[in-house]
C-alpha cells in the first residue's frame, strides 16, 4: 500500500507528486512533437465535393497552374478521383471551351492534357511573347522538320540527302527549339547521331501521336533511295 502524499504548509505537493506531474508533461510534449514532426509529409486531406463547383472546378484550377501537359492518371491521383471520372470531366470541358468564344481551348496532345491558346489568336500571342521577333520557323526548318518527322530516326546526312543541301545549322536550330532531339537506338559504336521528334513537336503541331501525321510519307524518297543518295555524296 503506497504512502499518502504529504503536503507542505503552502499546499504544494512534495517531490513525489511533482515527479508524476513532470512525467505527464513530458508525455504531452512528446505527443505534440509527434503531431508536428515532419510537416508536409502527409498530404492535405479534402473532400472534392466541398469545393465550389466540385471536381469540375478543381480540375480547372489545376490546369491553370501546370507547366507541362498532364495525364489523366496524374490528375486522378492528385484529386483522389477515379480516372474515368477525370477523363469525362476533361472531355466535357474541352467540348465546352471549343463551342464558346474564348481565347483558349483544352486539348489532349501526346497523351496529355493542357490548356492552349486558340490558333486564331496566334498573331496576338506571338506579338506579346516575341516582342516583334520572328516566331515562325523558316521554310528550310519546316522542310527539315518534316523529313525528320516522317523518317525518324534519321541522321543529318540522310536528311541532307533528301533536301539536297547541308542541314547542320537547321538541325541545331530545331534542337535548340526543342522540336527534335537525338534518340537512342541499338547500333554499332561510332554510328552517326539519329534524330527524332519530341513531345513538344506533337504539342506544337496539335497531334496526339505520330500516327496522326498527315499521309505525306509516300511523297518522300524511300529509305533505299536516301541510302543511295547518301552513298553518292549528295549529303
Amino acid at each position: 500500500m503506497s504512502e499518502p502524499t504529504e503536503q507542505d504548509p503552502t499546499g504544494v505537493d512534495r517531490p513525489g507528486h511533482a515527479e508524476g506531474m513532470a512525467d505527464d508533461s513530458v508525455d504531452r510534449a512528446e505527443g505534440m512533437a509527434e503531431d508536428h514532426a515532419d510537416p508536409g509529409v502527409e498530404q492535405v486531406a479534402f473532400d472534392i465535393n466541398d469545393f465550389p463547383g466540385g471536381a469540375r472546378s478543381a480540375i480547372e484550377a489545376v490546369l491553370m497552374v501546370i507547366d507541362e501537359p498532364v495525364e489523366e492518371t496524374v490528375l486522378a491521383s492528385a484529386l483522389e478521383l477515379p480516372v474515368e471520372d477525370v477523363t469525362s470531366v476533361l472531355e466535357d470541358l474541352a467540348s465546352e471551351y471549343a463551342d464558346s468564344h474564348r481565347g483558349f481551348m483544352l486539348r489532349r496532345l501526346g497523351g496529355r492534357w493542357r490548356i492552349y491558346s486558340k490558333p486564331a489568336y496566334a498573331p496576338v500571342v506571338e506579338k506579346f511573347l516575341m516582342g516583334g521577333q520572328q516566331a515562325r520557323l523558316t521554310q528550310a526548318s519546316l522542310e527539315t522538320l518534316a523529313v525528320v518527322a516522317y523518317r525518324q530516326p534519321i541522321s543529318r546526312a540522310r536528311v541532307s540527302a533528301v533536301r539536297g543541301v547541308n542541314v547542320d545549322g537547321v538541325v541545331r536550330t530545331l534542337v535548340s527549339r526543342g522540336l527534335i532531339e537525338e534518340v537512342i537506338v541499338d547500333g554499332e559504336p561510332g554510328q552517326a547521331a539519329l534524330y527524332g521528334t519530341t513531345d513538344l513537336f506533337l504539342q506544337r503541331m496539335g497531334l496526339d501521336s505520330l500516327d496522326d501525321l498527315p499521309p505525306l510519307a509516300p511523297y518522300l524518297p524511300s529509305a533505299d533511295v536516301i541510302e543511295e543518295l547518301a552513298s553518292e555524296g549528295h549529303a
